[in-house]
């Protein structure tokens, strides 16, 4: 995989807010992706035909109601004052800490880092919640995100 420098990134701000910084340490393992591996995770994880998950067809993993188990509501975890992700997300995934994600917002806009450090900084990676997915390296449980304040864990095939 190909990245780019978070420098780079277009929406780096998110990664910058003062209200929410990151530390310099957990900047370094954000990683952009360029757009042509972005694009190929997308192909590859996400979806052969759609480039946003809003353009998700009936035959992608994302759009069937039986890979969605859980849902829950993110919006009261990120308006607090705790930086903790959603109690479900944590009880119900179950990655390492050092495992790689990839936070997918779009075909050409993903972000590579580890689940520590998406943990973390769970809330400036929502500052854009139009459905992202989150995903891992060799594992079939995923998180989907919506702008209505709620959340699906699921399992892709």
């Amino acid at each position: 995989m190909n990245h780019i420098s978070l420098s780079e990134y277009r929406n780096a701000w998110i990664f910058r807010h003062k209200d929410m910084p990151v530390s310099p340490e957990d900047l370094e393992c954000i990683k952009p992706l360029s757009e042509s591996s972005a694009f190929q995770l997308w192909r590859q994880r996400i979806s052969k035909e759609a480039n946003h998950p809003s353009d998700l067809d009936n035959d992608d993993w994302a759009t069937k109601e039986e890979t969605w188990l859980h849902r829950d509501i993110w919006q009261k975890s990120w308006d607090s004052s705790s930086s903790d992700l959603p109690e479900l997300i944590t009880q119900e995934i179950d990655w390492a800490d050092n495992v790689s994600v990839f936070f997918c917002y779009e075909s050409h806009n993903i972000i590579e880092t580890t689940w520590a450090v998406f943990k973390r900084n769970w809330k400036n990676f929502l500052f854009f919640d139009d459905s992202p997915l989150l995903i891992a390296r060799k594992k079939k449980q995923a998180v989907q995100f919506f702008q209505d304040g709620t959340f699906a864990i699921g399992k892709m095939p």
